[in-house]
């Protein structure tokens, strides 16, 4: 196998076997602790500007199948694996995983000590990496990786978001008699326009299995345009990078407080709390995997949950208008929020995962019977 080289922006350089696309590239540098679900993380628009290191050993075992896209190709820049599976088991697999990254040119590292590496990210923080097919030098792709600009007031929402408006009306996909299909349409109750600022596909399957007709629009598409769909509710989603460098859709997002019901997750409930005068910080290394606990406050119950950021709410900007809801238990992080006089709430972290636990999903139901109160 050609050689590959992962340089760290504090100077640590890892050696291992190339696989997918050759080339270079730079980009923040972060782990995901999820067992399984590789494909749905290499298709997630949150990664755009990150390349993903997965804690788990064995990747790649069940190959690649085009019903577990987040997104309709991959976002991250670089993957970086223990072991690439030799085979490939799975009834629905379509194509292998090297094969898939190698048709859309993202490069891929395996064979380093990515326990060593995770305990590296954790020390010392997310940071600038430099992953290479082409340079064999060390000093090199060192400087490189320090020279390389961060995450930290970019617009990187401008490069996943949808270019013009669509209705979604799929569901989720269910197992019947040894074959995939959608389950049976539901009645569509309630209209909802999403901002769509690097939106998972299981976001949109589950509103619409919560009964609603879904309009995703652009992410700069102005607030008045969205009013005048005369929406029973507005969708902010999930996206990369950093809410702060978002400023136009924190100004849509003001302007729709008070006249529509609201629910973000992720960066939609960054954004969100940026337009309700809160403020954002980045995390030391972000929180992304399948195995958050998260406290809701009011009742005292921990739910396991789906992760995927890098930035969080501090606690000091938020106003009095506003009840934090839930909170992580690994550090005490906000993970909620609920506006105690207009139907707005946003949760950090993901109730669509898919795979990954289902103690959130009712969140989408939470906001069907907010939008029939209405404002």
């Amino acid at each position: 196998m050609k050689k590959a080289y992962l340089a760290l922006a504090d100077g640590k350089v890892f050696e291992g076997d190339h696989f997918g696309a050759e080339g270079e590239v730079d980009a923040e540098i972060v782990f995901n602790t999820s067992m399984s679900g590789y494909q749905e993380v290499i298709t997630d628009p949150s990664y755009r500007g990150q390349m993903v290191l997965m804690t788990y050993p064995l990747i790649g075992n069940y190959g690649i199948n085009p019903q577990d896209f987040e997104s309709d190709r991959p976002h991250l820049s670089g993957f970086i694996i223990k072991e690439l599976s030799g085979i490939t088991s799975n009834w629905r697999s379509r194509e292998t995983l090297e094969d898939f990254l190698k048709k859309f040119g993202i490069i891929g590292i395996q064979g380093i000590d990515t326990r060593a590496l995770t305990r590296r990210i954790r020390e010392k923080g997310a940071q600038q990496a430099v992953l290479s097919t082409v340079s064999q030098d060390p000093e090199e792709l060192v400087r490189k990786a320090q020279n390389s600009s961060g995450l930290v007031g970019k617009d990187l929402v401008k490069e996943v978001t949808c270019h013009e408006a669509y209705d979604w009306e799929e569901g989720e996909w269910e197992i019947r008699n040894g074959k995939t299909s959608l389950k049976p349409a539901v009645d569509k109750k309630s209209f909802v326009v999403a901002y769509d600022f690097g939106i998972k596909r299981n976001i949109l399957r589950k509103l619409a299995d919560a009964g609603c007709r879904v309009r995703v629009v652009p992410a700069s598409t102005p607030a008045k345009e969205v009013l005048a769909l005369n929406p029973d509710g507005v969708f902010l989603s999930n996206g990369p990078g950093d809410p702060a460098g978002v400023p136009y859709a924190i100004t849509n997002i003001k302007f729709l407080l008070g006249k529509v019901p609201i629910f973000g997750i992720c960066l939609g409930h960054q954004m969100l709390n940026l337009a309700l005068n809160g403020k954002t910080f980045k995390l030391r290394f972000g929180h992304h995997g399948g195995n958050q606990p998260v406290m809701d406050i009011p009742s005292g119950k921990v739910e396991i949950t789906s992760q995927n950021h890098g930035f969080a709410v501090t606690y000091d900007s938020v106003e009095s208008s506003i009840d934090v809801t839930s909170v992580n238990l690994n550090d005490q992080t906000i993970e909620g929020i609920r506006h105690k006089e207009w139907p707005v709430f946003s949760v950090q972290y993901h109730p669509e995962a898919s795979p990954g636990p289902h103690d959130s999903s009712h969140l989408f139901q939470q906001f069907t019977q907010l939008m029939k109160v209405g404002v």
